[in-house]
């Protein structure tokens, strides 16, 4: 019984009615290597608007390595960058936020039938122009792949997450972020993704907005003497 409520929980979005609809652009360029079935390595960035495709206010870049410990377990590390403008024009200064990020992360998986059941649990140790802080994020999600199968995968994915944030310090509760999308794999080595993400903020002093179009482009290399040719069917949203 505990474990259905806590997915009831994690899906439930945190929403005010005072905030108003507004759709802005959040986009992702997103490159991994796998060097074998264990190890692999990855580049991303993002670029995001307040408004759709006007108002530009904060843009990532970040890279990381991968380490698959168990078919159900993966752990990572990142670092990046992350860079957040005033709001009410394109990348206006000053800036709101500069900030060097370096976060580790454990992904959990679990299969029922082709329904995909993921959990991440992420701590981040931010270096911002405002002083140093921690926060820890937790993010649920369920993916589908679906669609007459081609070299072993299966062309199109649809799938949901939930995250929260949280801090060590008040208020504690920083963010609710929503995402709900589908995934055209052309190729094996690509991903197209279009989804509808929505988020709450509470108290947050660095990047806003509340609804955006996501827009991603996810490339994935293999290496040619490897012999891991398995298909990432992970979450794309990070």
């Amino acid at each position: 019984m505990i474990k259905y409520w806590m997915l009831i929980l994690g899906f439930m979005p945190f929403v005010s009615v005072a905030q108003t609809f507004d759709l802005g652009s959040w986009n992702i360029l997103n490159v991994k290597f796998n060097h074998n079935e264990k190890w692999s390595v990855f580049g991303e960035a993002q670029l995001r608007s307040l408004k759709f495709y006007d108002n530009f206010h904060y843009y990532e870049y970040k890279g990381g390595v991968n380490f698959k410990a168990h078919k159900n377990l993966t752990l990572a590390i990142g670092a990046g960058s992350y860079q957040t403008y005033k709001e009410g024009g394109d990348f206006v200064l000053p800036k709101n936020n500069d900030e060097f990020r370096i976060w580790p992360q454990i992904i959990l998986f679990q299969s029922i039938s082709r329904l995909k059941i993921e959990q991440r649990y992420r701590a981040e140790f931010r270096f911002t122009s405002n002083g140093y802080r921690n926060r820890f994020r937790y993010r649920l999600g369920l993916s589908y792949p679906f669609g007459k199968e081609n070299s072993g995968y299966k062309p199109f994915q649809i799938s949901a997450s939930n995250e929260l944030f949280f801090t060590d310090s008040e208020p504690y509760f920083e963010r609710n972020r929503l995402l709900f999308a589908f995934n055209y794999k052309p190729t094996k080595a690509t991903t197209l993704q279009l989804g509808y993400l929505h988020q709450f903020d509470y108290k947050i002093n660095d990047e806003t907005g509340r609804d955006f179009l996501l827009v991603g482009y996810f490339i994935e290399i293999f290496r040619k003497q490897s012999t891991n040719n398995t298909i990432d069917t992970d979450l794309k949203d990070n």
